[in-house]
């Protein structure tokens, strides 16, 4: 195999932390929250590819230095463009807006100098990425440990962090592919939320809703504001029961201090917020809204 741009990055499943008898058996990095990028130098200059193939060099010239800090003529690399808050934690939000320059986390190697290293196993990989990459103030190759994930998870939680990958040692790197050897740990956050109105459902739930319209009290105490929706997680016979339950709730008045625009919500009904639904979340944004929202049950 000789890879040449663009390259399919190899995907990770989303899954549990390994048991504690296969810990040991698993290198464990954080997960960064960005824009999955990979990194073509070639002779002094570099291609950025993201996920999708598309060449996105354009777009971020604070990474025009980065064929200056890898020691070969020619490397393809794989990573996370992020932009950190004042914390020094990526957020999504921050990236999409490319609010702040973006830091690329370098976390594996595909090819140095024309020679592919997708076939050498994980650890070896991460050995020569380290001697590979010269740390910048726009570029790092973060670090990783053997074992231990639970600790690495609780850590990541403490410091509001989306979660972890855990990486079988000895596997190799397989373009394209969607690999159990790569695992996706998240955290997630329960939360109670009042249900202050619902979308239009399509297709199969024509006769139920699209999702749920959350609220959440201002910071002030006076009224609600809002918190986004949440569309997942609902059995068919929850969304019977809910669609039940919100019916005789419908107003023609939104309960919200500001009621959002159409581009937030969709085609919404309101309803007044005597039901809350317990949802997990990934985070609350900047902006308040839940983010990976599935629902639970009603509160």
């Amino acid at each position: 195999m000789v890879l040449r741009f663009p390259v399919a990055p190899m995907k990770a499943t989303l899954a549990a932390l390994p048991t504690a008898a296969d810990d040991g058996q698993w290198a464990y990095e954080i997960k960064w929250d960005g824009y999955r990028t990979l990194a073509f130098v070639d002779d002094g200059r570099t291609r950025w590819q993201s996920s999708s193939g598309a060449d996105v060099s354009e777009r971020y010239p604070e990474l025009s230095g980065f064929a200056a800090a890898v020691n070969a003529r020619g490397a393809i690399v794989d990573g996370e463009l992020v932009v950190l808050d004042d914390d020094g934690r990526p957020r999504f939000e921050l990236m999409q807006r490319h609010a702040a320059q973006v830091v690329f986390q370098a976390f594996d190697v595909l090819q140095i100098d024309g020679a592919d290293t997708v076939a050498l196993p994980y650890e070896q990989r991460r050995a020569l990425l380290t001697q590979l990459v010269e740390a910048g103030g726009n570029w790092a190759v973060p670090a990783h440990r053997v074992g231990d994930g639970a600790a690495l998870l609780a850590a990541s939680a403490e410091q509001g962090l989306e979660g972890i990958m855990a990486k079988r040692l000895g596997s190799t790197y397989q373009p394209g592919a969607r690999s159990a050897a790569w695992r996706k740990v998240k955290n997630r956050r329960r939360v109670t939320l009042p249900i202050v109105g619902f979308t239009r459902g399509e297709g199969a739930r024509v006769t139920t809703f699209g999702a749920l319209l959350l609220g959440r009290p201002a910071d002030s105490g006076d009224g609600l504001l809002f918190a986004g929706g949440v569309g997942s997680g609902f059995t068919d016979a929850q969304l019977q029961s809910l669609s039940a339950a919100l019916r005789p709730l419908v107003s023609e008045h939104c309960p919200l201090a500001r009621v959002p625009s159409a581009r937030q919500t969709g085609v919404a009904a309101w309803v007044r917020p005597s039901l809350s639904a317990v949802v997990d979340i990934a985070e609350f944004t900047n902006d308040g809204l839940v983010r990976h929202a599935v629902f639970v049950a009603l509160a």
